[in-house]
């Protein structure tokens, strides 16, 4: 596996939002807010259970693990 770039910035809210959008778009989640304290309220499945995120970066390493599983899954169908 290639190792990702270091990143010269911190993630910031809107690009978590993006993620977030693109996250609930394509139903790899059910729900994803923007909590008012900065958290993100994640909800996998309609009947499952709520999660706090701390922040931005939180979502958008939800998100590399969510595409790192699709990415595999895919692999081992081929």
């Amino acid at each position: 596996m290639i190792p990702r770039p270091t990143r010269s910035s911190a993630h910031t809210t809107s690009e978590a939002g993006a993620w977030a959008d693109v996250l609930v778009r394509r139903r790899l989640l059910h729900a994803a807010l923007l909590a008012p304290s900065g958290q993100w309220l994640v909800q996998p499945e309609a009947d499952g259970p709520v999660h706090v995120l701390a922040g931005p970066a939180d979502i958008v390493e939800l998100t590399a693990t969510i595409q790192h599983c699709i990415r595999s899954t895919r692999a081992r169908t081929r």
